[in-house]
């Protein structure tokens, strides 16, 4: 009995000393498992940041619509139908003013433009009121038209963000081609878009995402190169970073955030413009994935939009032997009014004619 118990004891004291020695052990990090496996995962390289307004990251989402939807018949036109009509965004319903040639559709359908607003305060911008004037030049030439209210402004749901800092409303314009391209009287592959001001920048940027866009014109744009931005400045409110609302946060998710931003809009000069994060987001460096043709108009004495952002777009197109023609005015200012608009828009006409 007492060999017994003396055999029980000395194998109580080897698993004790026998765990003393392990715990000692795994605090000097010699063999516990655990602590290795998280020493490696430190010395895993974290991916890079992928900000939701590159261009590569807006390649690879996958953007849809079905066609057009009637919500209201208006009068119509001078030799078209006019109605508002909506389509989905990203699951916001998108409303715009849709106008459609009288007559029976030449074979494969009509050729249509998804027409983009510039800046107008979302508060203030009415759909069947906006733009109609432009719209019309272009309808009663027999193209489609889709006006689109971007997301925020009129009866369009979502929150309204800007173009320069923001992928939503390149979104808004990509998701108008695709529910055009599935319209019956539409020809698929002859779709346009048309862009004012601010989104100067949203057509280029939609250009550079969908091949589906055959020819884009854009009047007084800004921002292609952010350089451009930090250089010229710009005289409307669409870039300002207005105060998160709770309803935002899934808008925020297109919104880029990075302090480069804001150091570009105090401290342009300190600006790496050259670095990984800038080169992503430029247009003019990603001016590679451009395969349409581009119109540009802009009055030399626009006080909105320096005319300096036209020309070094142009400089870019040029140098890479893209399809593209400038043009400038004397007068006519940031909306390039009469009497050069007749011209400008007789020029955008005969452009989307033959390019579509």
């Amino acid at each position: 009995m007492k060999k017994l118990i003396a055999l029980i004891f000395l194998i109580s004291i080897s698993i004790t000393a026998l765990y003393l020695l392990r715990a000692g052990n795994s605090e000097a990090g010699t063999t516990n498992v655990t602590s290795s496996f998280t020493s490696d995962e430190q010395k895993t390289e974290e991916p890079g940041y992928v900000s939701p307004i590159s261009i590569d990251y807006l390649r690879t989402l996958k953007i849809d619509s079905p066609a057009p939807v009637i919500e209201e018949e208006l009068s119509d036109g001078s030799n078209y139908k006019k109605y508002v009509a909506s389509y989905i965004s990203e699951g916001n319903k998108i409303y715009g003013y849709l106008t459609v040639p009288i007559g029976t559709p030449p074979e494969g359908g009509y050729p249509a433009i998804v027409f983009n607003h510039g800046y107008i305060p979302p508060a203030q911008y009415v759909t069947t009121q906006n733009y109609v004037s432009y719209v019309d030049s272009l309808a009663r030439n027999g193209f489609v038209v889709f006006k689109i209210d971007l997301r925020g402004h009129g009866n369009s749901e979502g929150n309204a963000t800007g173009s320069y800092f923001s992928s939503a409303y390149t979104i808004d314009a990509v998701s108008a081609v695709k529910s055009l391209q599935k319209y019956e009287s539409v020809n698929p592959e002859r779709i346009g878009i048309w862009g004012h001001s601010m989104s100067g920048n949203l057509v280029l940027r939609a250009m550079l995402v969908s091949d589906d866009i055959k020819a884009g014109v854009i009047w007084a744009g800004a921002v292609y190169s952010y350089e451009d931005f930090g250089k010229y400045g710009i005289s409307d409110n669409s870039y300002v970073r207005r105060p998160q609302q709770p309803s935002e946060q899934r808008e925020d998710l297109h919104r880029e955030n990075s302090p480069e931003v804001q150091k570009l809009r105090d401290n342009p000069e300190e600006v790496d413009l050259n670095s990984d994060f800038w080169t992503s987001i430029s247009l003019t460096k990603n001016i590679n994935y451009f395969s349409g043709a581009l119109a540009l108009h802009h009055a030399v004495n626009d006080d909105v939009v320096d005319i300096g952002y036209s020309r070094e777009l142009a400089e870019v197109l040029k140098s890479a032997g893209k399809d593209y023609s400038v043009y400038e005015y004397e007068g006519g200012g940031h909306n390039i009014v009469s009497p050069y608009y007749e011209t400008a828009m007789q020029r955008t006409v005969d452009f989307f004619n033959e390019k579509l």
